[in-house]
């Protein structure tokens, strides 16, 4: 709701003369005015007063600004600038300086909006090597945010859906009966993840987090990813579970249509977050997010004579929303095979379709041996780290994992050479503790392909060369009782024999052999 008529400031701030500058830009979101000029951003609070949100004062948007320009220093270095405050002059002409307080604006350094995240997205300029560095940084932001114990987990997002019931009061894009009936799926589905939600609260994972994080909240500024323009009017709704701050993003890639990449984010952030936990939560957090994003578009679309586009946005993450709450059954899918088979290549193409959103959870071995080692997945270990006892360790780890993940309900992709007979039980072992359908697919290749493949890698947490595939033809086996899938084709076709089975049995019974059974 608007409570005080800002147009003489909006007037000024959109003046090109105010800044001596050949042109200005102007952009608007539900609760601010952005203006763009020269190399500066000045960005102004819209007196509005929300059931989230209440800038109804100067005063309060100015402590709103201050707040702004202290909580994004520490994600965006360099991009916050400072508070500036407009006053009027004994004529009663708005200016910059000093004097009673008409208005006060956070003043930016602009940058490129094509550097925004989801202009990147649209453009299709968003790849796994910038998505890796974001979910890094989000790690890393979210390990020193300070912990807050003031709710409960559950009683934490219970109040999040409380603002959301609230928001979607203000406005007439949804029905009384739609409400009711997905505020009763949000409830069901806190009941069921409340022992879970306060069992994170209790250990840390509550914290001041950013609060608004998705793509349009994430630019490219100095070369590396940044965060910016956090949540600072309203701490109860930035004071939240890491996973659910996570998962605005998530939700953002998977609503534009780039699940691969809201899956890359998702295990990207939890190799370095050591957050596994809290992974099967991920759809309801999700579901809440696109909520948010719902009630928020539609708030607007009431303030807009032109709001058609507006209601179809809303209702598409309210439709999102209620599909995010339908229970979807896990799925374990186990690949072996040789170095440069192609197993992380196909397990990243097929751990965004399997299980609910944001997908499968990717154990990988040698992500799992770099991190006992605590180094990143680009350093190179010595022959000491791939001692027997060490791959021991690394193997009974991604069965353990598995396990906890798959028995929590959640999709996981196990990815490792699985050459060995004693490696392979300890899988077939845990398939049949989690009770979770099971495929486990051998990748074979010809060798002259497997050592082109390992000879031209340039990156990537593996660090097999020659001789370790040498090693591992001479001594490693083929598992018998696993499907074999041909690695020299397409990965879109090695995924589509993976999840379509009875397609392939069909073409095994028309002359490829007997088909292999599944791990069930």
């Amino acid at each position: 709701m608007l409570v005080q008529d800002q147009t003489d400031v909006i007037a000024f701030l959109g003046d090109r003369h105010t800044y001596g500058s050949d042109s200005v830009e102007h952009i608007e979101t539900h609760i601010s005015h952005v203006f763009l000029a020269r190399d500066r951003a000045f960005k102004m609070k819209r007196a509005v007063k929300l059931p989230y949100v209440d800038f109804s004062t100067p005063e309060l948007r100015l402590r709103a600004c201050q707040r702004e320009v202290e909580r994004n220093g520490a994600t965006a270095p360099g991009l916050y600038l400072g508070v500036r405050t407009i006053t009027r002059d004994q004529t009663g002409r708005l200016h910059f300086g000093d004097g009673d307080l008409v208005e006060p604006v956070v003043e930016m350094v602009r940058f490129d909006q094509d550097a925004l995240f989801d202009r990147m997205a649209v453009g299709r300029r968003l790849d796994e090597r910038l998505l890796t560095q974001a979910a890094r940084m989000i790690a890393r932001y979210h390990h020193v945010a300070p912990v807050v114990h003031h709710l409960s987990g559950s009683a934490n997002i219970s109040a999040v859906l409380a603002i959301n019931r609230a928001g979607f009061g203000t406005s007439r894009v949804f029905d009384e009966t739609e409400v009711t009936t997905i505020a009763r799926l949000f409830e069901d589905a806190l009941r069921e993840n409340g022992t879970m939600l306060d069992r994170r609260e209790a250990s840390g994972k509550v914290k001041l987090c950013h609060g608004d994080l998705h793509l349009r909240n994430i630019c490219l500024f100095g070369e590396q990813p940044r965060l910016f323009d956090c949540i600072e009017f309203n701490d109860q709704i930035a004071t939240v579970d890491t996973l659910y701050d996570l998962a605005f993003l998530l939700m953002d890639l998977w609503h534009r249509g780039f699940p691969q990449f809201a899956n890359l984010v998702m295990n990207r952030y939890l190799d370095d977050s050591d957050d596994e936990d809290g992974f099967v939560l991920l759809p309801f957090f999700m579901a809440i997010r696109a909520a948010v994003r719902a009630h928020v578009i539609a708030t607007q679309a009431a303030e807009d004579a032109n709001a058609t586009q507006l209601v179809l946005e809303a209702r598409s993450y309210f439709t999102l929303a209620h599909s995010l709450l339908t229970k979807v059954p896990p799925r374990l899918i186990v690949i072996g095979g040789f170095s440069g088979s192609g197993k992380t290549t196909v397990a990243d193409a097929l751990a965004g379709r399997l299980g609910a959103p944001p997908g499968a959870r990717i154990i990988e071995s040698d992500r799992i041996r770099k991190a006992l080692y605590g180094v990143p997945p680009e350093v190179r270990l010595d022959a000491d780290a791939y001692r027997a006892d060490v791959s021991d360790k690394v193997y009974r780890e991604i069965a353990r994992r598995t396990v906890e993940i798959a028995k929590a309900g959640g999709s996981v992709v196990a990815d490792a050479v699985f050459d060995r007979s004693d490696k392979r039980k300890l899988m077939e072992v845990a398939a049949k503790v989690t009770g979770v359908p099971c495929v486990a697919v051998w990748l074979e290749a010809g060798v002259q392909v497997l050592r082109h493949r390992v000879a031209s890698r340039h990156e990537g947490p593996s660090d097999a060369d020659l001789h370790v595939l040498a090693r591992q033809i001479s001594g490693g086996q083929k598992p018998l009782a696993w499907r074999v899938i041909d690695a020299e084709q397409p990965v879109d076709e090695i995924v589509r024999e993976i999840l379509e089975p009875e397609k392939v049995t069909q073409a095994e019974e028309t002359g490829r052999g007997p088909p292999q059974p599944d791990l069930r």
